[in-house]
């Protein structure tokens, strides 16, 4: 099911939460925050959601470019479900939105790499930063993590800024 932030009812809301709490042992409010305002991609097993990824729009910065970016945010899928093929459902949905942007971007985790390579993400080589309050602030603990699918003509060793928000920026 792909569906709105605005359209799922309280329980799918829960039901996502409960997924991303168990799957992850330190997701916060800041990233439950993070995958709110987008489109969802749910896929339920006996009316349970088992497997959850959400894309929402942000502005990235690359050679002067401001880039409509569709930003992949929590997923995951039940611990119990691994290695069934629901992430690669979940990111095929994700995925065929790509026309809608510019790019698609995503911050990930070294257990998650493989499995974004493996789909033809690619990593982004140049330094990271994020447009902060007080002006531009490099993020190199985030260098080495973030993945881009798409932005055809990109130079993937480009300095890249995305736009601020609470917690963790990328």
């Amino acid at each position: 099911m792909v569906i709105h932030t605005a359209h799922l009812t309280t329980a799918d809301l829960a039901q996502v939460r409960d997924l991303m709490d168990t799957a992850f042992e330190d997701f916060t409010d800041h990233d439950w925050a993070h995958a709110l305002g987008g489109v969802h991609v749910l896929l339920r097993r006996d009316e349970v959601v088992v497997a959850h990824g959400a894309l929402v729009q942000r502005r990235l910065l690359v050679e002067g470019r401001s880039l409509r970016c569709g930003y992949v945010e929590a997923v995951a899928v039940d611990p119990a479900r691994c290695r069934q093929g629901l992430g690669s459902q979940v990111m095929a949905e994700l995925e065929a939105l790509a026309r809608a942007y510019d790019v698609l971007a995503l911050s990930a985790s070294t257990a998650g790499v493989p499995f974004y390579e493996a789909r033809g993400w690619h990593l982004w080589r140049g330094p990271s930063s994020v447009l902060a309050p007080d002006g531009p602030e490099p993020t190199p603990d985030d260098d080495g993590a973030i993945y881009v699918l798409g932005g055809t003509g990109l130079d993937l060793d480009a300095p890249i800024a995305c736009d601020w928000r609470d917690g963790d920026v990328w």
